[in-house]
């Protein structure tokens, strides 16, 4: 047999899509299509409800590393719901449980139990509404892992998007965007291209903050204090290759994306809405 790596999910917040998107993992096409035994982190009762309520026959059994893969039956690391979930009704109570999921998947990728996580949405609202603070999946496990700098990329439809600043107010961004957050953010992505998709000179498209990349001091002064003289630093001290900073507004286009491996934007929506 050859070896799969084992991959925990999180269903996510209970009163919402995560569970049920994680029971069409029982499709037997899917164990085809990852290749990886799939673990899902979850109250099973909620899983057999949702799975009942949908009409669906899901055959669910808990998580035995001993244990073959099996095609058409979901593996489920039972963690129980800290309160009723009632689907589409938010409840803060659940909210712990929701956090549990985390921890749990957490601790089995640090111990090596498992390969990676992957994780169902939550509603960040709820869970600070239970007097957690919250800000994101992100944020959340750069902390649980001491990580002082996390970068997040995401990747689909043939973008690779990075992000030097993540869950902030957009009110907050230019104070963010400092030149030791933009070095450590363009060399641990820099690195992390090599490591994750083995090439070693990545091409990075950087976005200015502002309008046209600040229309030379016109539009503000972000691109030309902070921005310029970092990415000027790393690609004579690092020899990056780095192009930029390019106007958000015209840098998706295919033209530009053709010139380069990944990009990275100043803020959440400069990237996201994109990709």
């Amino acid at each position: 047999m050859p070896f799969l790596p084992t991959i925990a999910v999180t269903t996510g917040e209970p009163a919402g899509v995560g569970p049920e998107i994680c029971l069409q993992l029982a499709d037997p096409a899917c164990a085809q299509r990852f290749r990886a035994r799939l673990v899902l982190l979850a109250d099973r009762s909620l899983l057999a409800a949702r799975a009942a309520a949908l009409g669906r026959s899901v055959a669910l059994r808990d998580w035995d590393p001993a244990q073959p893969a099996q095609a058409g039956v979901l593996d489920v690391l039972h963690q129980p719901l800290a309160a009723v979930a009632d689907p589409g009704r938010l409840d803060p109570g659940n909210s712990p449980y929701v956090l549990a999921l985390l921890d749990r998947a957490l601790a089995g990728c640090r111990s090596g139990e498992f390969a990676a996580m992957v994780t169902a949405p939550v509603h960040k609202g709820v869970i600070n509404d239970a007097g957690i603070a919250f800000t994101g999946h992100t944020e959340y496990l750069a902390e649980r892992t001491d990580t002082p700098r996390v970068v997040m990329m995401l990747a689909g439809g043939g973008l690779r998007v990075a992000l030097v600043t993540t869950h902030l107010p957009l009110k907050d961004v230019p104070a963010a965007i400092t030149p030791r957050a933009l070095a450590e953010t363009l060399r641990i992505l820099h690195h992390e291209m090599g490591r994750k998709y083995g090439i070693a000179q990545p091409r990075i498209l950087v976005a200015g903050l502002n309008p046209h990349a600040g229309e030379g001091g016109y539009l503000g002064r972000e691109e030309i204090d902070v921005i310029i003289p970092v990415l000027d630093h790393l690609r004579a001290e690092d020899g990056m290759s780095l192009l930029g900073p390019l106007p958000a507004d015209t840098m998706f286009s295919p033209p530009v994306l053709a010139r380069g491996d990944c990009v990275l934007a100043m803020y959440h929506d400069q990237g996201l809405t994109a990709l």
